[in-house]
């Protein structure tokens, strides 16, 4: 099919938007990017759009591995309150003991998860999970529509590691699906001695800077800056026009039933007032599914990458500490006149270290972004369709109102010619 495509790289396309003034990515210009008018009919245009299929993901009929988070429940003991989500895990992998495992974690279980993922595949990119404290506009943690939006980041978070190609494997990944009781693995972690040493050599390597650093992995930390704003823009400018359109619903609501009560005083108004009051709860009806759709698409995915932004740099921090770390063995081992075998050693095996750490990355880079432009492109295409079918639905209300009054005034012109 001919027709436009959305760019396989956007990173040069997405909209260079200004904090105070992001509204501003609403153009007046009716062309399409590659400068070709617009079609005519809005629906021609968005069938141009189709997802390509992605070969470097799993095909629903190879997955071996599914995995739902659904039935929370609160808990209440005598020093804390916290949510209970039910893991249902469904495989056909040799290395598991069964076929379905069902077990219920709360919070801190998945960020166990995702802090051993991090430490044994330091520059693997562990997808983010929802924030820990109580999200913008939710005031309680335990109102049902925050519980609802950490069920679905959290099953959309084991569903990531389960598609990933190494991550997946994970033995900490296998007993979070399947042990009973966590408390005993959660005590294997690396002690708080052993992390603040990591933390304290990290920051020394920090302070020391990197000499060498490729221009792959500079190529990468320059994406990285550059897309964290652009999509953090976008989210501001998606969240905001969500609330607009919660504060448009709530006007309209209000507006409609206005229509109704002034019918009641106008006999001869009548039948085109409440036509009217028809045609705004209609479009109510329509304006409610359009802030559903945004709220429940369009707004957690384009969150979900400002998170991942973050995770990004910290991956892309331990690369460079590593790389330090390498590169002050190897001038140690230069200006040292003894204990040179010992050196040696520790330079072979930060050498190995890094080649490690730079092929997984680099690697799991390429994965990634995969997977983030199909993301995008969904909800961005999923929030085109709705939008086209939104103002369509809206406007058949309006023509079929229209129409309907045009006819009555030609009955009344007949009636008063026959009289």
């Amino acid at each position: 099919m001919s027709g436009h495509t959305v760019p396989a790289d956007f990173s040069g396309h997405m909209l260079d938007l200004d904090e105070d003034e992001d509204l501003e990515v609403f153009s007046k210009n009716i062309s399409l990017g590659d400068g070709n008018p617009m079609p005519n009919s809005p629906g021609s245009m968005v069938n141009q759009y189709r997802l390509e299929d992605d070969e470097e993901h799993q095909d629903a009929n190879t997955k071996d591995l599914f995995i739902t988070v659904d039935k929370p429940e609160s808990h209440v003991t005598a020093i804390e309150t916290f949510i209970m989500y039910r893991v249902t895990t469904k495989t056909t992998r040799g290395e598991f003991d069964s076929s379905e495992y069902e077990v219920r974690r709360r919070y801190q279980d998945f960020l166990w998860l995702r802090s051993r993922l991090e430490e044994i595949h330091p520059t693997l990119i562990v997808h983010p999970l929802p924030e820990k404290f109580v999200m913008k506009g939710m005031m309680d943690r335990f109102n049902n529509d925050f519980i609802e939006t950490r069920r679905r980041a959290l099953h959309r978070f084991l569903n990531k590691i389960a598609e990933h190609p190494i991550l997946s494997f994970s033995e900490h990944f296998k007993v979070f699906l399947t042990a009973e009781d966590l408390t005993a693995h959660r005590k294997q972690g690396a002690g708080f001695l052993s992390r603040m040493g990591e933390t304290m050599k990290a920051v020394a390597n920090s302070v020391r800077g990197l000499k060498n650093r490729s221009e792959e992995f500079t190529e990468m930390q320059e994406y990285v800056e550059d897309f964290g704003y652009k999509i953090s823009s976008l989210d501001r400018v998606a969240q905001r026009i969500t609330k607009e359109q919660r504060e448009y619903l709530d006007e309209l609501k209000q507006y409609g039933p206005t229509y109704t009560q002034w019918a009641g005083f106008e006999e001869e108004l009548g039948d085109p007032l409440k036509g009217m009051a028809s045609c705004v709860e209609l479009c109510s009806k329509e304006t409610e599914e359009q802030v559903h759709h945004l709220s429940e698409v369009l707004i957690p995915t384009l969150h979900e990458y400002v998170l991942c932004t973050e995770t990004l740099k910290a991956v892309m921090r331990r690369r460079d500490n590593i790389q330090a770390e390498f590169e002050a063995k190897n001038e140690a081992l230069v200006s040292r006149k003894v204990d040179q075998e010992t050196l040696q050693e520790e330079v072979d095996g930060l050498a190995d270290r890094m080649e490690q750490a730079n092929n997984a990355l680099k690697g799991d880079w390429s994965y990634w972004k995969n997977g983030m432009r199909t993301d995008l492109k969904s909800a961005f295409i999923s929030t085109a369709e709705k939008n086209v079918d939104y103002y369509e639905k809206c406007l058949a209300v309006w023509e079929s109102f229209l129409m309907s009054q045009r006819v009555e005034s030609s009955d009344q012109r007949d009636a008063e010619d026959v009289s």
